[in-house]
């Protein structure tokens, strides 16, 4: 089947090719001028959510009610109405604007990419990105915090690059929730079920039908509705079970992103892994690649391991033909942060693949099998079908690797087979119109479409500073203003009095220096860690003529009550005299509100626990808009700061959760007074020096830290890749595959008779004890002795293992053995040079592993023999 299908993806892949698949929007028969007829097209396509000048078209239109309407263009052409339309119709200058906007949608749909120009010879790869949120725009409320955002962003970066990829995911009906603070700062989640005819989406059609899957969830089966989202030249496919021929709990079970009990999760993730696949499969899609965003979606290597399998196909064979087409990316720091559920559970859940399989359920259930804690973990099921893993920075990664260690036998952590690709933001959509305005006049033209090129943002030092701060300092007082209403209508809802709602059109300054934080309010992201001392807060704050003001703003999850203290906590202290108007916490952060806060603050505030940030994007955002990182060295900061573009929060070296509180508190203190205040404000009108360390963030961390650069390396180093890998196992009906499959097997049967006989490292044994730097540099040869039993040596990497000083450091040697004489008896003598002060034991080791040039990396049998062991 993956081989057969391999080439009818492009039919409906194309963003030219919707037409034949993608409902009319049912409210089209009221039709629309034909002078502006091609509006509802635009609406339904998130093109328009990174294109400024399509958001100031709609938003001319009616600007009440665009802002009452959550910037949501389908609700707005169906609510307004015809003589508004054809009034507009009229309007010259709307009807000129409406034609440049189509223009510039026409040529983008139309012209080539990046992918097309670069892998011209890759046309066959074809990609599937499945992820458990998305996050494209406030009007489409499906995600809840960055893993949503990062996805969204990578969609819209794989449409800029026209890179053949689709999504998939899920269609929440009550989306994530609402948040409200309360006049006691409670924290006060609300749900409001959509209208999915309202939304910048459209049933996906087969035989002028409303497309449906089904899938067996615990023995019932469930009947999934697909929709669609054009997200330029993409397409991401979104499930839904609010079908009729459902019961009232399987409706429920896409109603909420995050919500409900274990049972909602596994049933959820089934929809999206199991039924993701089923929905690609009734398109006529068979991807060459399958990325697995976070190991919710890891379900999705099970069917289409079942697929294979009803084919014919061996197991192990199966399983090597699903790895070879498999990326996965996790985005979790800590083990347990891994979705996991009981093997019962799994076993309960799956019962109907069971069913179909008997005879391999145990095998199944082992490829998801924690040992160490007995139960099904979704990492570890995207980790054992994944040929390529990464993770999301370059810290993460080396986290990853030491957390996934024992996957891969008796190496070292950094030869764990966890890359790592760091995230990055999709620039167009975070950065504000006006500093794009500035990189437009002064930058090469081909700055969007080379948003990597680190040569190209060094003309960032032409621009005047007088031009980038009037340019900053209107975006804060934008922020100023739309923090101010928000305050405003919460305290209106809450009841509060006239005196309290008024005194907030004073609250912030527009002049003070702003610090902004805002991200999902869990405790190791220590939100209140600027409180640890109020007293010295407080003379910050409340100098006249250097003031400091604090934006806060965030969502804890429904069940995390102690995210919700922290809220609560901010709240009181924003409350009290001395920093009333001084410091704010907003309510019901979404994209809309992140776009004010990264685009107006001076300074992005970031101090979680290091190492628990995986990557982290807010700053990102922040630095493509002039705002300086504050930030303790985790996740993307570690890579990103250079000592001048922006401020580092203690160091880069482990330690436990108090000693980094106490050396954190400090640190900010320290900065804040004697580097970060004195600087904003110790420089007249202009603030030549802040602008300067502005110009060197811009510089430096946008051509990184975007989403262009991060779906290229993706392609570069993931899918074309992995799109080989899979074509080679499936062609000849499946030979490769096959082949690796039996040579795993083989080599895992007769692996314990690989044995190191004996050692002849030529040592001096008196020098063992000396130290290194002590003995003088000179080398000598060593031998080793290997049985192999019935295996080929040359299917195997006999090595010597040592440890050299590199600075403060000491950094892995691995030297290749070379066969000497023949093989006798299954034992062959091996032979290296290396340093002559090493002794076998103390400074060396030997080992020997499997290898295969069709292996994606060097442990992906986790059999290692070394004289460690």
């Amino acid at each position: 089947m993956e081989q057969d299908n391999m080439g009818n993806y492009d039919d409906v892949y194309k963003g030219r090719e919707y037409s034949d698949m993608i409902a009319a929007d049912p409210q089209e028969a009221k039709g629309l001028p034909q002078a502006i007829e091609r509006l509802r097209e635009l609406a339904f396509n998130l093109w328009f959510s990174w294109n400024h000048d399509a958001l100031q078209l709609f938003e001319s239109m009616d600007p009440g009610r665009w802002k009452a309407l959550g910037h949501n263009p389908v609700r707005l052409l169906h609510e307004l109405e015809d003589p508004q339309l054809e009034a507009l119709s009229q309007n010259t200058d709307f009807v000129e604007r409406y034609r440049q906007v189509m223009l510039r949608f026409d040529t983008y749909m139309n012209e080539p990419g990046w992918y097309s120009t670069n892998y011209a010879a890759e046309a066959s790869v074809q990609i599937a990105y499945f992820s458990a949120e998305f996050g494209f725009h406030e009007s489409l409320p499906i995600y809840s915090g960055g893993l949503g955002i990062l996805a969204g962003d990578h969609i819209k970066s794989s449409s800029d690059l026209g890179l053949p990829l689709a999504g998939v995911g899920l269609l929440y009906k009550k989306g994530y929730f609402t948040q409200k603070i309360d006049a006691s700062g409670s924290q006060q989640s609300e749900l409001f079920p959509y209208d999915f005819e309202q939304l910048p989406i459209r049933p996906v059609l087969q035989n002028d039908q409303q497309l449906t899957v089904s899938l067996d969830i615990s023995g019932r089966t469930i009947t999934v509705l697909v929709w669609a989202a054009k997200v330029g030249r993409n397409l991401v496919f979104l499930l839904d079970t609010d079908h009729e021929a459902n019961n009232d709990t399987d409706k429920a079970l896409t109603a909420q992103l995050y919500g409900g009990n274990q049972d909602m999760r596994i049933a959820q993730e089934m929809v999206l892994g199991i039924g993701g696949v089923k929905v690609l499969r009734a398109l006529g899609i068979y991807p060459n690649v399958y990325h697995i965003n976070e190991g919710h979606a890891a379900f999705l290597t099970l069917e289409r391991l079942k697929e294979l399998l009803h084919l014919g196909l061996p197991f192990h064979v199966a399983v090597e033909t699903v790895r070879s087409a498999t990326v996965f990316t996790t985005h979790t720091p800590v083990p347990a942060g891994h979705d996991t559920f009981s093997v019962g559970m799994v076993e309960h859940y799956l019962g109907h693949l069971f069913s179909e399989l008997p005879k391999h359920k145990q095998s199944i259930i082992s490829l998801g099998l924690d040992h160490k804690s007995g139960q099904f973990n979704m990492t570890h099921l995207a980790m054992n079908t994944a040929g390529l893993r990464n993770g999301v920075s370059k810290l993460h990664g080396q986290v990853s690797r030491e957390m996934f260690k024992e996957f891969h036998g008796h190496i070292d952590a950094s030869e764990v087979p966890i890359s790592s690709i760091t995230n990055g933001v999709h620039l167009d959509t975070w950065t504000a119109p006006a500093w794009k305005e500035l990189f437009d006049r002064f930058l090469p033209g081909t700055w969007r479409a080379e948003q990597s090129n680190e040569h190209q943002w060094a003309q960032i030092e032409v621009i005047p500073d007088e031009s980038i701060w009037k340019v900053h300092q209107h975006l804060k007082e934008d922020l100023v203003r739309y923090a101010r209403n928000s305050l405003m209508e919460q305290r209106k809802r809450n009841g509060e009095s006239e005196e309290r709602i008024e005194e907030v059109r004073h609250y912030l300054n527009p002049k003070a220096l702003t610090i902004g934080f805002a991200r999902r309010f869990a405790t190791y992201k220590r939100a209140n860690l600027i409180f640890n001392d109020l007293y010295r807060l407080k003379k910050l704050i409340n100098n006249p003529e250097r003031p400091v003001q604090f934006i806060f703003a965030g969502k804890a999850h429904p069940a995390d009550y102690p995210g919700q203290d922290l809220i609560r906590e901010i709240y009181r202290i924003s409350q009290l005299k001395e920093f009333l108007g001084k410091v704010v916490i907003l309510e019901n952060y979404d994209i809309n509100m992140a776009r004010y806060l990264v685009q107006g603050v001076d300074v992005w505030l970031n101090n979680p626990r290091r190492p628990l940030e995986a990557s982290g994007t807010s700053g990102q955002k922040a630095a493509m808009n002039g705002v300086l990182n504050f930030s303790v060295l985790d996740g993307w900061w570690e890579e990103g700061y250079n000592g001048m573009n922006g401020w580092a929060i203690g160091s880069a070296g482990a330690a436990d959760w108090a000693a980094q509180e106490k050396e954190n508190t400090k640190a900010i203190y320290h900065l804040l007074e004697n580097e970060i205040i004195p600087l904003y404000y110790n420089q007249g009108e202009i603030p030549h020096q802040w602008i300067g360390r502005m110009k060197r963030s811009v510089q430096s961390l946008s051509p990184v830290y975007n989403t262009h650069r991060m779906v290229q390396d993706y392609t570069n180093l993931s899918y074309v890749p992995t799109a080989k890998r899979a074509r080679l196992f499936v062609a000849d009906n499946y030979d490769v595959a096959t082949k690796v499959a039996d040579y795993k097997q083989f080599i895992r049967s007769n692996w314990h008779q690989v044995r190191i006989m004996n050692i002849d490292d030529h040592a001096d044994k008196s020098t063992s004890d000396v130290p290194l730097d002590e003995i003088p540099p000179s080398t000598k040869e060593i031998t080793a002795q290997i049985h192999f039993g019935p295996i080929w040596p040359q299917d195997t990497a006999v090595e010597v293992i040592y440890y050299a000083e590199n600075g403060e450091t000491w950094e892995q040697k691995i030297i290749l053995m070379a066969p000497i004489g023949e093989l006798i008896e299954q034992s062959q003598r091996f032979q290296a040079t290396i340093p002559s002060h090493l002794v076998h034991g103390p400074h060396f080791s030997i080992r020997v592993r499997p290898i295969s040039t069709n292996f994606a990396h060097s442990f992906e049998l986790s059999l290692v023999t070394s004289t460690l062991s």
